[in-house]
């Protein structure tokens, strides 16, 4: 078996750590090329030191001088930066990026790493909705060139294989519903950033963890979907699944619907992306169908989850709408978190942007970065 050289971008978050899990478990599969932390110095120190890539990249530059030190291998190249980011992800000597960032901070290193030739297993969901019309020209039958890491993703691509495209009638994303599926539009009112934070079925980051509270991660999965499998928006639907068993399902032109099902565990998926098109052998809890399962489904309310319907319609509209979704979307959940405002001024503030703007420019590398700048700024100012 050929060994993969591998470089992952944000390999201190969620989806990074378990990745190196993988890797791990896997010794002369994976050799680790490249890893990139933001803040977390000491753990990326600490994966540094075990698995001694040949680059490793901090971009929060407030620790240089602790990482150096605690960095034991002086043959390591270390940099500081996110302008790094792009620069490792295009000119590292590796097989596949595992593009693991969050936030629009991942779209040029994923296009800069296409654009030198590798492969990318994208689990930065903010690349396609931003830049999904930039970044289509690299997606083809074989999935071969962006590979998705999002379970719901990674279920439509295992319900694809051996299926022609042209046949797909219809993609269903789940959605698990996240911890306020049964809340009142009153109780909503009330919400933390602690309940908010309480997922009943996934571990992640913070971030997406809100955006699934919001439902905005159904919406985003929809425009993603759209840019993964080149299938019309009208095709695309969300449903609620509470056991997070059914990750997503393809519904055919003769009346078949395929499904991949699996325990609520993100390994999967990534080992899933990294081993593609293979299916190579995991160490993660099975599915007991020996005992009563409960598998059940309830259609989404938007009057409780505006931010799904906003980003369905930003991405009917196009052009620059979904920059300006996703801009405005990571500063109303970060003023959520810091307590600026409330749970439900996170949809407020992504619908002011969206209907207060400019969407006549034509989607270039240039204007998503003017766009997205100009959105952060337009979401901080915003007073609910």
């Amino acid at each position: 078996m050929k060994q993969t050289n591998l470089t992952i971008l944000g390999s201190t978050g969620s989806i990074g750590t378990q990745a190196l899990e993988i890797v791990r478990a896997n010794p002369g599969q994976f050799r680790v090329i490249a890893l990139t932390g933001n803040s977390n110095w000491k753990l990326l120190a600490e994966q540094v030191n075990e698995f001694r890539p040949e680059i490793a990249v901090l971009t929060d530059e407030t620790n240089a001088e602790l990482f150096r030190t605690a960095v034991r291998d002086s043959d390591i190249t270390l940099m500081f930066g996110n302008a790094e980011l792009a620069a490792v992800a295009g000119t590292a000597r590796h097989d596949m990026v595992l593009n693991a960032l969050v936030g629009f901070s991942g779209f040029i290193p994923t296009l800069s790493a296409l654009e030198a030739g590798h492969k990318v297993a994208l689990a930065n969901k903010e690349s396609l909705v931003v830049g999904g019309e930039l970044l289509s020209g690299y997606v083809n039958k074989r999935h071969d060139r962006i590979i998705p890491v999002d379970s719901e993703h990674s279920a439509i691509l295992q319900c694809l294989v051996g299926e022609p495209c042209k046949e797909v009638e219809k993609l269903t994303i789940t959605a698990s519903g996240g911890p306020f599926r049964t809340w009142s539009l009153e109780q909503m009112n009330k919400i933390t950033v602690k309940d908010a934070l309480n997922h009943p079925n996934w571990d992640m980051g913070a971030k997406i963890t809100i955006d699934s509270a919001t439902m905005m991660n159904k919406g985003l999965e929809i425009i993603e979907a759209h840019w993964f499998f080149d299938i019309p928006p009208e095709k695309i639907d969300a449903v609620v699944h509470p056991q997070s068993i059914i990750h997503s399902m393809v519904t055919f032109t003769d009346g078949s619907t395929k499904a991949q099902m699996g325990v609520p565990d993100m390994k999967l998926p990534i080992h899933y992306a990294l081993t593609y098109p293979g299916r190579q052998y995991l160490d993660t809890p099975r599915l007991d169908w020996s005992k009563a399962q409960q598998l059940t489904f309830e259609p989404v309310d938007y009057e409780r989850f505006p931010c799904l319907k906003l980003a369905v319609d930003a991405l009917a509209e196009g052009g620059l709408a979904p920059a300006i979704l996703n801009a405005s979307n990571e500063i109303a959940v970060a003023r959520f978190l810091n307590g600026e405002i409330s749970y439900i001024d996170i949809a407020r503030v992504v619908r002011h942007c969206l209907e207060n703007r400019d969407s006549s420019e034509e989607v270039t590398i240039d204007n998503l970065i003017h766009t997205d700048k100009e959105t952060r700024v337009k979401a901080k100012a915003f007073r609910a």
